[in-house]
């Protein structure tokens, strides 16, 4: 069923929004979901479509979560686009992520609050970023943690903008990295503490899982998950089928599944 609504943002837990880039890798991450009978986000968004097209992959994701078993909502991720959060919120999409976070605060504050009308107009909630997240959603290399998010900032940022949920900076990177990654928890909890959105962590690939324990205790309610599963999907295509294109997609399913399974049970606690 499509997941619309903030329902499955739940304090004490988060939801992982898994990027799919292709119908394989939405086949994988429902069917986690329906193993386990716990909500997902369907993560396609602008750096997913290069290849099929918006609205193929679109299709896809909304026909799965449609037909899914368990609430599963279709998220735009990384938007910086309004008019491709219009094409997204007319295809049907339950969330967008507008990030206005390279702008001055009074610019991301004033995008992210039209973007929000806009969207909860049509029955879509809305998350936005404070905060500098550096690397490449989309493939890992070297990258340092930016500029933090203010607790203060956020707060206020939250309210002036009527925000559904708010992704941090904390320490956070995008993709693996070649030198390991630690959460500022202390500056998460401080955040958590003041801001009325619930939180958001970007960049938990490779993470250690006490840290992502400890984010999700802290009031992190949503966590991105994109590059473990790439690199799984990856690994099955190098095995040797013949031309048995079927049994291919297959692994290539079950390798994401296992990985995305392993996400859903981790960041669920024991909800």
């Amino acid at each position: 069923m499509l997941a619309r609504g903030t329902g499955v943002l739940q304090r004490g837990r988060a939801v992982a929004a898994i990027t799919t880039y292709t119908l394989e890798s939405t086949a994988a991450i429902v069917r986690a979901a329906e193993r386990l009978g716990k909500p997902v986000l369907l993560s396609a968004g602008a750096s997913s479509y290069g290849a099929v097209g918006r609205e193929p992959l679109a299709a896809a994701a909304l026909a799965a979560a449609h037909g899914a078993r368990v609430p599963v909502g279709v998220h735009l991720d990384h938007c910086r686009d309004a008019e491709e959060i219009d094409a997204c919120l007319a295809l049907g999409y339950s969330s967008v992520m507008i990030d206005g976070s390279q702008l001055e605060f009074e610019a991301n504050v004033a995008l992210t609050r039209t973007v929000v009308e806009r969207a909860h107009a049509a029955g879509a909630w809305v998350e936005a970023e404070l905060g500098a997240l550096s690397g490449d959603e989309d493939s890992s290399g070297a990258a340092a943690a930016g500029d933090m998010t203010d607790p203060a900032q956020a707060a206020e940022f939250a309210e002036r903008t009527g925000v559904d949920a708010l992704a941090v900076a904390v320490g956070n990177v995008h993709g693996f990295t070649p030198e390991p990654v630690r959460l500022d928890l202390v500056r998460l909890r401080a955040i958590a503490e003041v801001c009325p959105a619930p939180l958001v962590l970007h960049g938990a690939s490779g993470l250690p899982r006490a840290d992502l324990v400890g984010a999700v205790a802290a009031g992190v309610v949503k966590v991105n998950v994109n590059a473990e599963l790439r690199r799984a999907y990856i690994a099955a295509l190098q095995a040797d089928v013949g031309d048995d294109v079927r049994k291919l997609q297959g692994l290539a399913i079950e390798a994401m599944a296992a990985v995305a399974a392993e996400k859903i049970v981790l960041l669920a606690g024991r909800s």
